[in-house]
């Protein structure tokens, strides 16, 4: 009996804390992680023609809304107290989160646009006229994220009703269908290659094996 007392003993820890004393945190894994997860670059479907100036890699927040150019400004605080000196600091675009309404889609749009963007919105009339304007400025002003938008305007039965109408008046042919522009594209690939191969023909050296 008294050995089995000690055994009992020995088997089981006095106290709470001598219990969680042998356990080792070691071989402990956290499953969740502190480290903020990397921003991804907006890429363009396949279907959308490709961004001119290309999406922006050092303020890549600028690609999910109309930012109008606008980016982090960095400068110094300067302090006028009994410790004078600089202190550098930031400055954020003032971003916020609007409902804007896109005649030619019919609906409105929550999009993050910035203070300046938006005064040029409603100085341009609306937010179909700020994404048609065709001037680079604009184009290059209106980021990755209003190029899509721009595309998806330029689809609409009414953009393109507008576009047949203009181009009636400028006297202007009707563009050829996407089928029709890939034939004329490989027509136009096969002949540059032609015509390079005659030019590389009718220069190539003609070597004499006959010796005098």
């Amino acid at each position: 009996m008294a050995g089995l007392q000690t055994r009992s003993a020995m088997s089981f820890p006095s106290s709470l804390s001598a219990a969680f004393r042998g356990l080792s945190l070691a071989s402990s894994k956290r499953s969740f992680s502190t480290t903020p997860a990397a921003q991804k670059t907006k890429q363009l479907p396949d279907y959308i023609p490709a961004y001119p100036h290309g999406p922006n890699y050092v303020f890549k927040q600028s690609n999910s809304g109309l930012y109008g150019g606008a980016m982090i400004q960095f400068g110094n605080k300067i302090s006028q107290g009994r410790n004078e000196g600089k202190t550098r600091r930031f400055w954020k675009p003032n971003v916020r989160r609007k409902k804007l309404w896109s005649e030619a889609l019919g609906e409105h749009l929550y999009i993050k646009v910035t203070r300046k963007a938006l005064r040029t919105i409603w100085k341009a009339g609306g937010l179909d006229n700020y994404l048609l304007d065709d001037r680079p400025g604009r184009i290059k002003e209106i980021g990755i994220f209003g190029w899509e938008l721009r595309w998806k305007i330029m689809q609409t039965p009414k953009i393109q009703e507008q576009f047949k109408q203009e181009r009636k008046r400028l006297g202007l042919p009707e563009p050829p269908t996407f089928e029709e522009w890939v034939k004329q594209k490989e027509a136009q690939i096969k002949t540059d290659i032609e015509a390079h191969t005659n030019i590389r023909d009718a220069t190539k050296p003609i070597y004499n094996d006959k010796l005098y």
